[in-house]
């Protein structure tokens, strides 16, 4: 049975289609369907039946699509076994993360990682909506929430702390706001993900927690924007320290409650590295965890802030 038949039905029943299966592959659509095509004579059996909208596995589908995906695992994890007794660590390690968390972090740290393993090739895929791991075929992922999904494994990198700042020349001009209740009369930047508009929360040092229901003209979907539109004097913008903490130090951008914790959803917030819970992790995938936790380790021991 040639394998690479099987790699491409198994991706087409997960996407439910042949143009998604080759959009993922990266390859011609038609050879994915010439392959299920032939996959289908070879065995005598229809797997997928075709609808207008996608494609649907059949009763003899999902069963032979349980036993090729197995196959593939084990194929996989015995091509990484034996690659990782052979030498160096090498191969492809895919990992997520959010557009901004890539720019500003993660891509920094590549050209020291490509110096310690010159063998490993880094697939970043960078995208604001949680990516499956599994059904995406993602190592690792790099997130600022904790996941719910029992079947990750999760390790807390860093504390995030975010700031309500603005830019001088904004509040020269519009006057700094004295208490959090201020920020009311204040176009505020926010941010339109999912439970980041509104309200702002702030956590005085007792612990006294409070909601400010912020407005403002400008909202925006990526965190690189919004920071970009406060250093464009544009009005307060609230910001983890990973994004604003050079900003902060060099006087581009200002503080406006030091005293308070601030969030846009729950306080103490951390950086996650997620991911999947397998009977074999290969070595590649592990040298590069091991790689962000160091990196995060020596960022707190040299003062430098989370990051």
């Amino acid at each position: 049975m040639d394998t690479a038949h099987l790699k491409l039905f198994v991706e087409t029943a997960r996407q439910g289609s042949f143009a998604a299966a080759a959009r993922s592959l990266d390859i011609d659509p038609a050879a994915v369907t010439r392959a299920v095509s032939t996959l289908e004579k070879t065995l005598g059996l229809r797997l997928l039946e075709r609808t207008t909208r996608r494609l649907v596995l059949t009763d003899a589908g999902k069963i032979y699509y349980e036993h090729a995906r197995k196959l593939l695992q084990d194929l996989q994890r015995a091509a990484d076994e034996a690659r990782d007794l052979a030498g160096s660590p090498a191969g492809v390690v895919r990992v997520t993360t959010s557009v901004t968390f890539g720019h500003k972090i993660l891509l920094p740290l590549l050209p020291a990682l490509r110096e310690a393993y010159p063998s490993i090739e880094v697939d970043v895929i960078l995208s604001d909506s949680l990516m499956d791991l599994v059904s995406d075929r993602v190592d690792v992922a790099l997130r600022l929430r904790q996941s719910t999904d029992t079947s990750m494994v999760g390790i807390q990198l860093a504390k995030i702390r975010y700031h309500i700042c603005a830019s001088p020349h904004y509040l020269k001009s519009q006057g700094r706001p004295r208490s959090p209740g201020e920020l009311v009369a204040h176009n505020c930047i926010r941010c339109s993900v999912h439970g980041h508009l509104s309200p702002w929360k702030l956590r005085d040092a007792t612990g006294v927690v409070e909601e400010i229901e912020v407005d403002g003209w400008l909202v925006v979907s990526n965190s690189l924007a919004l920071h970009q539109a406060a250093l464009d004097h544009m009005g307060p913008v609230l910001l983890a320290d990973w994004l604003v903490k050079e900003d902060l130090a060099a006087g581009r951008l200002i503080d406006l409650f030091p005293d308070y914790e601030a969030t846009p959803t729950d306080f103490d917030n951390t950086l996650w590295l997620l991911y999947t819970n397998r009977a074999y992790v290969p070595r590649r995938v592990r040298v590069f965890i091991d790689f962000i936790k160091q990196r995060m380790r020596d960022a707190a021991t040299t003062g430098a802030g989370a990051y």
